[in-house]
């Protein structure tokens, strides 16, 4: 069984572990070298800070899966928008996990008062892709070799989902 909970700092290195993992082996992060456990400690109260929750996927007491949504951008006219990140541990690809996370992200996103959920997804992960196409994501735009790794340029996918349909006069005066 696979609880969902939010993230703790006593899950931080199992957190930075599947990090560091998708740092090394993927194309998802597109960072060239591994965090070490501060970047992710930094990280983690900032999202606690600004109410941006943080999850995790428990399976016999093992973190295998984070996910989070933040600020997709810093300005405030985009305050009711945010951007999701979904992790799963190499062993537990596949599985539903990542499903499991999202869903619980869209449901408190919705709560939080948010409008759209975007996602940025590299072009070649078809998996992450289809996982968002499930959950009612759209494909808006693809920005071609904006990003490098592993000696490739990248290409990023846009997807978004309008999470209500509250007009916006009514959002600000709340």
């Amino acid at each position: 069984m696979t609880d969902i909970r939010d993230a703790l700092s006593s899950d931080l290195d199992a957190i930075l572990a599947i990090h560091n993992e998708a740092i090394l082996n993927s194309r998802a992060i597109w960072l060239d070298e591994p965090v070490h456990v501060e970047d992710r400690e930094a990280w983690l109260a900032e999202r606690q800070k600004a109410g941006h929750p943080v999850v995790v996927a428990v399976v016999d007491g093992s973190v295998i899966a984070y996910a989070s949504y933040g600020p997709w951008q810093s300005r405030s006219g985009y305050r009711f928008t945010v951007e999701n990140s979904v992790y799963v541990a190499a062993g537990h690809r596949g599985r539903g996990i990542g499903a499991l996370l999202l869903a619980e992200l869209l449901e408190r996103a919705q709560r939080a008062g948010m409008h759209v959920m975007v996602a940025d997804i590299e072009a070649g992960n078809s998996a992450s892709i289809k996982l968002h196409e499930r959950f009612g994501f759209t494909t808006t735009g693809t920005l071609h070799q904006v990003g490098t790794k592993f000696g490739e340029w990248l290409d990023l996918v846009f997807m978004e989902r309008k999470l209500d349909d509250a007009p916006v006069l009514t959002r600000i005066a709340s």
